[in-house]
C-alpha cells in the first residue's frame, strides 16, 4: 500500500508539528462549539499520540498510521486528507463557522473554550477589542462563574496579548528575516543589504525588522517589493528613502532603509542602537558631524570602546572592553546540557535517545530532568518511575562511559514553597531544578517569598525559569528579583537561563546582578526533544547581552567537575 501522501512539487510535505497543530486546532473548535466530549477528547488524544512520534507521517503507509496508539481508522483518514491538500472536511467546516475573533480569544493565555463560549453566546462578544470593552465597563464580572477577579485577569490578559500583536519571538524572526532578505537578494541582486534596529542586537521580542539597503537601487528594489505578495506595503509609513510592509503570515513589520554610499556607516549606527544607547553617548550628534567610514570610527569619535552590537541597549555598556570579549561566554565552551526531559514524562524521545544526541553533538554529559509528579499534566514521575528511570541512568553510565548521564528532576515549587516529593525521593537525585509551574496568578509578594523558600530548601541546586513568563504570549508573575538572586547567593543555587525562546527566563537584564553577587548560571535549553537541545543558541545570545562571562556560567565545567560539586553539595546536607 502507498503512502498516505499524495506529492505535489509546489509544495513541501506537511511535518508532524504542522498535522499536530491542525488536530489540535480542530479539537480547541469541537470544544467551543459544545460538540460531544469524547470527540473532543478523540483529537486531543491523537495530537498527543503524534507527538511522540519520532517517523516522519508523511513517510508511512495508511495502514501503519491506523495502527497507532490513539489514532484509528477515522482519524488516519483524517491525516491522510490532511497530507493531501493542508486541511480535512470536518475542521474546514468547523471552521467556516467560527468568527476569526473567537480563534483570537482562543490564543490568548487564561481564556478556555468553556469560557470564550459563553462569553460568545450570552454577552455576543466575538472579538478581543469587544471583550476588553465589556471588561472595562463591567459587564464581564455580572456572567455567572465570572466575578470582578476573573475579569480583571481576563483584561490583563487582553491588554497584555494586544500590545504583543505584531510582535514575535527572536526564533519566530529568524525565518521570516530569511525569507525576506533571501528574496531580495535573488531577485535584486543588491549591491550591499545589511539588518540593523532589534534584530541585530538580538532582542528576544521583534517588533519591527530594519534592513539597509543602497538609495542609488532604490527604484528597482521598491518595484519588487510592492509586487511581493509576502509583504503588504503601508504606504503611509512609507517615504522617498524608506519602504514599510508587514508579513502577511507573522504580522511582524519591515523597514527597509534606503542609504546613500556615504553616510552607510552613520546610518548603520543610528539604526542599530537604541533610542537609550544613542542619547547616553551622544551618538546622534556625533554622526550629524560628519560621515565616517566605520562604526568603529564613529565609536572612537565618541571617546568610546567598539561596543557589540548586541550590547547597545543603553544599560550596562560601560561594564564592558574589549579585553572581556574573550572573557564573554559562548556556544562552544558548554561542556553539557542540563534540564532537559524524556519521554519519562512529556519529552518526545527516550532517554537514551537524548543521551546519545547530546554525546554526538559533542557534551560530556546530561542532566535529565523530567517533570516531578504534581505536573500530571506532563506526566510527571510518581516515586516508582523516579527509581525506574534512575536505574536505567545507572546501567546507561555503565554502556556509555565516560559520558555521563546526572540524576536530576524539574521539582515543582507547591504553593507554599515546598519541593515535590518527600525527602527520601529528593536525596535520590544528583541535582533538583526547582521551578513554579501552577497557581501562577500571584501577586509580588506571594511569587517572591515562593521562590525564596524554595531556594532555602537544602535539596534545591538550582532554580528554574525564575518568572514563568512566556514571550509575546504570557507575562510573567512579579517578582522581586534582588531578593530572589541574594537568595540564591546565601543558598549557593544556580539560576538558569532557560533558553528555550518562549522563555528565556532569567531576563538577561538580572545576570550583572546575578554576577555582582556570585551567581552561577547555567544555560539550560529545557529541550522535550532532542532538537530542544538547538535552543541553548538562544540562551547564549540572551547571556552575551547579559556580559556573561566563563567565570559564572555554570556548565562551561567538564563532567567530573560538574559530578564533585553534586556530590558535595549533597554531603553538606547531612
Amino acid at each position: 500500500m502507498p503512502s498516505v501522501y499524495v506529492y505535489n512539487e509546489l509544495k513541501p510535505p506537511m511535518r508532524n508539528k504542522d498535522i499536530i497543530k491542525l488536530l489540535k486546532l480542530t479539537a480547541l473548535l469541537l470544544d467551543l462549539h459544545d460538540e460531544n466530549a469524547f470527540k473532543v477528547r478523540g483529537y486531543e488524544n491523537a495530537a498527543f499520540a503524534l507527538e511522540r512520534l519520532d517517523q516522519p507521517l508523511v513517510s508511512m503507509e495508511s495502514e501503519t498510521i491506523s495502527q497507532l496508539d490513539g489514532i484509528g481508522k477515522s482519524m488516519s483518514q483524517a491525516i491522510a486528507e490532511i497530507l493531501q491538500r493542508g486541511s480535512f472536511g470536518l475542521l474546514d467546516e468547523m471552521t467556516a463557522k467560527t468568527p476569526r475573533g473567537i480563534l483570537e480569544l482562543a490564543s490568548i493565555k487564561g481564556i478556555g473554550p468553556k469560557k470564550i463560549r459563553q462569553i460568545w453566546k450570552e454577552l455576543e462578544i466575538d472579538n478581543p477589542t469587544d471583550l476588553l470593552k465589556a471588561c472595562r465597563e463591567g459587564r464581564l464580572a455580572f456572567l455567572k462563574g465570572f466575578g470582578a477577579k476573573t475579569q480583571e485577569t481576563i483584561a490583563s490578559a487582553l491588554e497584555f496579548a494586544m500590545a504583543q500583536k505584531g510582535k514575535l519571538r527572536y526564533s519566530e524572526t529568524e525565518p521570516v528575516h530569511d525569507e525576506v532578505t533571501q528574496a531580495i537578494i535573488q531577485n535584486c541582486k543588491p549591491s550591499r543589504i545589511e539588518t540593523v534596529g532589534e534584530y541585530r542586537r538580538k532582542l528576544e521580542i521583534i517588533s519591527r525588522i530594519d534592513i539597509m539597503l543602497p538609495a542609488g537601487e532604490r527604484k528597482d528594489i521598491k518595484s519588487f517589493l510592492k509586487g511581493y505578495t509576502v509583504l503588504a506595503y503601508v504606504p503611509e509609513e512609507s517615504g522617498l528613502f524608506s519602504f514599510v510592509g508587514i508579513h502577511v503570515d507573522s504580522g511582524v513589520k519591515f523597514c527597509f532603509h534606503f542609504v546613500n554610499a556615504e553616510s552607510w556607516y552613520n546610518q548603520k549606527v543610528l539604526l542599530t542602537g537604541s533610542e537609550a544607547h544613542l542619547q547616553q553617548y551622544n551618538l546622534v550628534e556625533i554622526c550629524q558631524t560628519e560621515n565616517f567610514a566605520s562604526e568603529e570610527d564613529i565609536y572612537a569619535k565618541a571617546a568610546l570602546p567598539f561596543y557589540p552590537p548586541d550590547l547597545r541597549e543603553g544599560l550596562f555598556e560601560e561594564r564592558w572592553n574589549a579585553e572581556m570579549d574573550e572573557n564573554l561566554i559562548s556556544e562552544i565552551d558548554l561542556k553539557g546540557i542540563l534540564h532537559a526531559h524524556s519521554t519519562y514524562s512529556d519529552g518526545q524521545h527516550s532517554l537514551r535517545e537524548m543521551a546519545l544526541y547530546c554525546r554526538d553533538e559533542g557534551f560530556e554529559y546530561l542532566g535529565i530532568s523530567d517533570h516531578s509528579r504534581s505536573a500530571y499534566y506532563a506526566k510527571g514521575l510518581e516515586a516508582e518511575k523516579v527509581a525506574l528511570q534512575q536505574r536505567e541512568i545507572e546501567a546507561l553510565n555503565k554502556e556509555l562511559f565516560p559520558f555521563v548521564i546526572f540524576k536530576g528532576i524539574e521539582s515543582d515549587i507547591l504553593s507554599d514553597g515546598s519541593l515535590d516529593y518527600e525527602e527520601e525521593v529528593l536525596k535520590s537525585f544528583d541535582f533538583v531544578i526547582a521551578s513554579i509551574h501552577g497557581n501562577l496568578n500571584m501577586d509580588v509578594k506571594k511569587a517572591t517569598s515562593r521562590l525564596v523558600r524554595a531556594i532555602e530548601n537544602p535539596y534545591t541546586t538550582m532554580l528554574g525559569h525564575p518568572t514563568g513568563r512566556l514571550l509575546a504570549k504570557r507575562e510573567g508573575y512579579p517578582i522581586d528579583h534582588k531578593m530572589v538572586i541574594d537568595a540564591c547567593a546565601a543558598n549557593n543555587v544556580i539560576i538558569e537561563i532557560n533558553a528555550n525562546p518562549w522563555r528565556l527566563d532569567i531576563d538577561w537584564r538580572w545576570i550583572p546582578y546575578a554576577m555582582d553577587k556570585g551567581v552561577q548560571i547555567s544555560i539550560n535549553p529545557d529541550a522535550h526533544e532532542k532538537i530542544g537541545i538547538y535552543d541553548i543558541h538562544y540562551g547564549i545570545y540572551a547571556a552575551r547581552k547579559g556580559l556573561l562571562t566563563k567565570e559564572y556560567t555554570f556548565n562551561i565545567r567538564d563532567a567530573a567537575a560538574v559530578k564533585e560539586y553534586f556530590e558535595s553539595r549533597k554531603k553538606s546536607i547531612r
